[in-house]
């Protein structure tokens, strides 16, 4: 009898047990790979949520420093002028006319505002001599460059922009007229250098060059 020779059982035993280690082998793997993939999916998200976060505060940032001005008119014959947004506060403003008007700019502190009486009279007269209808369809537009000087979080920034004033002529007795505010519409930022030209070329546009 030969007693060197290979117990089939024995071997069979071995070959089972090669076959649980390697397929052991392979969970372990298929484990770590998981482990792996669910760590990558986890920091892509956390890259992405914070990427979306500073996004959003560096979109904050922007809209706060960038002032957009509204406007109410109690009795008509005056702008009450704010921030749409509330976490700006304005200190001061200087408000330039059309050079052809030959108006000194007026200089608010505290309480912005928009007064008829500041340009009602040039604005009129500018009007016959273009011989323009007292009353028309629709509102009517003075361009004016605006200067605020406003407060975001305690810093201060100053905004140069222009706006057309919305108004409308009014009858009076004698053949006489008035003028009666209706609000504020944003045209363009300019650089404060630039300011005068681009306010003067608006209201060269509004009224034949005659009246300029």
């Amino acid at each position: 009898m030969n007693n060197n020779a290979p117990n089939p059982e024995s071997t069979a035993a071995k070959a089972a047990r090669r076959r649980w280690i390697t397929l052991g082998e392979v969970l372990t793997v298929i484990a770590v790979i998981i482990s792996g993939l669910t760590f990558w999916n986890s920091y892509n998200q956390r890259t992405a949520d914070q990427a979306q976060k500073t996004a959003e505060a560096n979109k904050a940032a922007v809209h706060s420093n960038l002032l957009v001005l509204s406007a109410t008119n109690p009795g008509k014959r005056e702008l009450v002028l704010k921030p749409a947004s509330a976490e700006q506060t304005v200190q001061d403003q200087h408000i330039v006319f059309p050079t052809a008007l030959a108006l000194s700019a007026a200089d608010t502190t505290g309480e912005p505002r928009i007064d008829a009486g500041w340009f009602e009279h040039a604005v009129l007269k500018a009007r016959a001599a273009a011989h323009v209808p007292d009353r028309g369809h629709g509102d009517a537009h003075l361009p004016v460059a605006i200067t605020t000087r406003f407060l975001v979080d305690g810093d201060e920034r100053t905004d140069v922009a222009i706006y057309d004033i919305g108004y409308s002529v009014a009858g009076g007795w004698f053949g006489s007229h008035s003028i009666m505010l209706r609000g504020v519409s944003l045209i363009a930022r300019v650089k404060a250098n630039a300011a005068q030209a681009r306010l003067d070329a608006r209201w060269a546009g509004i009224l034949p060059h005659k009246a300029q």
